[in-house]
């Protein structure tokens, strides 16, 4: 019986502490020396043994505890020990997850991971072009990462059959419950084999995810490192309470203050994001924002640029609280609350990874009292704060503004008509006709009823002509 497969026990309160202990494939242990993985985090001492023995679980651990290595790995030991012929579009293993970022990340690891095993892996994800996911599907994979939404297009299109899938993987199930995909989840559920190995990961388990987890799961093992909503010790969390007027300014003093390796900035709407980004750049401070209206290459570039310390602040919706893994984010920032306590939890978690530490501070106006209330009633702490109402933050010396034509010219006595809207004349436009009258020193009579609105100009010099009908047509003739 190989070591892996035979049922894992706690003596106490001992676990594993190294990942050759785990008995996995030998080309896996290979492939985490060169990661550098040395001792299991919690979670995943926890989380394989009961992956190995082929239980199905529920985990729940907060965000940076390593959830990915903890189903990957056994899934990827699994696979090792059994190959077998792939079946036309289908999949093996199969891992549902909430953002694209997050799908892209999690099939980093399966390849990383079992870089050494001949494994096929492939992604699948709104924002791109469907023909190469459905190329990548037409012989089968081992293992498909994918979104809720892109999945169900595949199926409806013949594109993918579930019906070989062996593992079934939710990633941050919570995360799904508030983007809306519990809907396809369901769907998902429905087509998948009865028969199967089904992995559940969430930060926090709201009702919602109970009964899912309930229909779903068949006496599954409960995990939980930590207990639910608690935020890392290692974050230095603050609070400023402000003027919603005073948020651009304030931000932009602390992002030049603050000793900011990284720093991630969270608002609350796609346009918010947009326009933290351009008051920003009015102060002198880079910044991309990534969000769901960009497109996924757009969003691959910016992030790819994040990761490298080319761009040091990234503003972003909820929709990357969970789909970022960026080593050295030292600082978050809320510019909005959100007005779901467990996304606060979420967002601070992007900073303090693997041990390090963080800053997380967050802006809270008059209208966003309450979701601080909430907050800190889920998290059971009092955030220390400061109050900055009715103070003007420290103005950053504005840079030199550059020479531009018009101010030359208006040196010379010319005012510069560049960029003014001109009106076009012709037969049509009298006013355009007295604009030139006037300036040759003329003046514009009135124009008299019943002809059209035909104007006349004479010279200041020239008496006044008859006003009758009569002379006046001859005149127009």
């Amino acid at each position: 019986m190989h070591p892996a497969s035979r049922p894992w026990r706690r003596i106490g309160l001992f676990y594993l502490t190294s990942f050759q202990a785990f008995g996995l494939a030998e080309p896996i242990t290979r492939a985490l020396t060169d990661e550098q993985y040395v001792q299991p985090t919690p979670i995943q001492s926890k989380t394989i043994p009961t992956v190995l023995t082929g239980r199905d679980l529920i985990g729940i651990a907060q965000t940076g505890t390593g959830k990915t290595a903890a189903f990957a790995l056994p899934l990827l030991h699994r696979l090792s020990l059994n190959p077998h012929h792939l079946e036309k579009k289908s999949c093996r293993i199969l891992v549902l997850s909430p953002t694209r970022e997050l799908s892209a990340q999690i099939l980093d690891s399966f390849n990383a991971y079992g870089k050494y095993l001949r494994v096929r892996t492939t992604l699948a994800i709104g924002g791109v072009s469907m023909g190469k996911q459905v190329r990548a599907l037409m012989n089968g994979v081992d293992v498909l990462v994918a979104t809720p939404g892109r999945l169900l297009d595949l199926v409806q299109n013949n594109a993918l059959r579930l019906n070989h899938v062996e593992a079934l993987v939710l990633d941050e199930a919570d995360r799904m419950l508030d983007m809306g995909f519990i809907h396809d989840v369901r769907k998902i559920v429905a087509k998948v084999p009865i028969k199967r190995q089904t992995l559940l990961f969430s930060a926090t388990m709201p009702r919602e995810i109970t009964e899912l987890a309930a229909q779903m799961l068949r006496d599954p093992e409960t995990v939980a490192v930590t207990p639910q909503a608690t935020t890392v010790d290692s974050v230095d969390q603050r609070i400023i309470h402000l003027d919603r007027a005073a948020k651009p300014a304030v931000l932009a003093e602390l992002l030049r203050s603050e000793p900011i390796d990284r720093a991630l900035v969270f608002t609350r709407t796609k346009h918010g994001a947009d326009k933290v980004v351009r008051s920003l750049a009015k102060a002198g401070i880079a910044a991309e924002a990534i969000h769901g209206n960009k497109s996924q290459p757009q969003r691959e570039r910016v992030l790819a640029a994040f990761r490298e310390g080319k761009v040091r602040t990234l503003i972003a919706t909820d929709i990357a609280a969970r789909g970022i893994d960026v080593t050295g984010i030292s600082h978050v920032f809320n510019y909005d609350l959100p007005n779901i306590p467990e996304s606060y939890v979420h967002r601070i978690g992007r900073t303090a990874r693997a041990g390090a530490d963080g800053v997380a501070i967050s802006f809270c106006d008059a209208e966003e009292k309450p979701y601080l209330r909430d907050i800190e009633k889920l998290i059971r702490i009092a955030i220390p704060s400061t109050d900055r109402r009715g103070t003007r933050p420290a103005q950053a010396p504005q840079p030199k503004p550059q020479w531009r034509p018009e101010q030359q010219q208006q040196r010379n006595g010319k005012p510069h008509r560049r960029g003014q809207p001109q009106k076009p004349a012709g037969r049509h436009q009298p006013q355009a006709r007295a604009t030139v009258a006037h300036d040759a020193g003329a003046r514009q009579a009135q124009p008299p009823e019943g002809i059209g609105g035909v104007a006349f100009l004479r010279r200041k010099s020239e008496p006044r002509p008859n006003r009758d009908f009569k002379s006046v047509h001859r005149a127009a003739r």
